[in-house]
């Protein structure tokens, strides 16, 4: 496989409650791909995701939110626990999937072909923290990523998400 076939539908993932994810289902949709966290001061950027994801939604765009325990222990929670959090203090109604760690080495596949310029082709950018955001294209590839101080609805994302929507 060369390194421009490789995209992010070549991943399987499990969900919150533990079944398989196939990432090509999603080929066709513009992805925001988001490592969250429960106890983070970012936390409330799970409402701004979920703003974003009912603005976008019917355009063919979805957010995957994947806890992550990866920063000074700010997901604390599990399972089913985490999707109740995010769904009753912020009405998250995006997919929620498998707790992973996303740096080092055990970083999950997926998140090593995202912040990996060497697997994705397109960027190295590897989280530094929770909230950290990447954009995928119609056909799977990285296109854009933004740090965790930027807000999921900022007018700059906004703008590259109906980019690659209008693509």
């Amino acid at each position: 496989m060369s390194l421009s076939d490789k995209t992010i539908h070549q991943f399987k993932v499990k969900n919150i409650e533990g079944e398989e994810v196939d990432m090509a289902d999603y080929k066709g949709k513009v992805l925001m791909v988001v490592n969250t966290a429960s106890k983070c001061g970012f936390t409330p950027q799970l409402d701004d995701m979920e703003d974003l994801y009912r603005e976008f939604r019917e355009e063919g765009f979805e957010i995957l939110a994947f806890p992550s325990n990866d920063f000074a222990g700010q997901e604390p929670l599990e399972g089913k626990e985490i999707q109740q959090f995010c769904q009753m203090k912020y009405d998250a109604s995006y997919p929620i999937l498998e707790k992973v760690s996303v740096k080092g080495p055990s970083a999950h596949p997926i998140f090593r072909f995202l912040s990996k310029r060497s697997e994705n082709g397109a960027i190295s950018s590897t989280p530094r923290w929770n909230f950290h955001k990447y954009l995928i294209d119609k056909e799977g590839r990285v296109r854009e990523f933004f740090y965790t101080f930027t807000k999921p609805n900022a007018s700059k994302v906004k703008k590259v998400i109906r980019d690659l929507i209008e693509e």
